[in-house]
């Protein structure tokens, strides 16, 4: 994966998947990292894969981190804290937020097969 660096590069690769069925991969967790530190902090996550969707207009904004939504008929798919990128031989779009220790925190994946 590549530190994002053009937010136009990741734009034409989100306009790539617009109108049309997709298959979503939604990843956020600060996982075991947080009680490994601090007992008293709170584990959270969220995990979604191949759930199917078709947006209508996806947007990257921000600076550095990133945020990403996804605008579809009756609501919104968004991922903050965006860092990485990969276009990968499959076509898939894979996008991913990590720390400053290089930990995932969110991942988004849009991907016209299932994952």
């Amino acid at each position: 994966m590549d530190r994002i660096q053009d937010k136009t590069a990741i734009q034409t690769e989100i306009d790539s998947f617009a109108n049309q069925d997709v298959y979503v991969h939604l990843e956020t967790t600060n996982g075991a990292y947080a009680t490994h530190t601090n007992e008293k902090v709170m584990t959270v996550g969220a995990f979604m894969r191949n759930a199917r969707i078709s947006f209508e207009r996806g947007t990257i904004a921000g600076t550095n981190p990133y945020r990403i939504g996804l605008k579809m008929e009756h609501g919104w798919v968004y991922a903050e804290g965006i860092t990485h990128w990969l276009k990968d031989e499959k076509g898939r779009l894979l996008l991913s937020g990590h720390d400053n220790l290089g930990r995932l925190a969110v991942a988004l994946q849009l991907s016209k097969e299932p994952f």
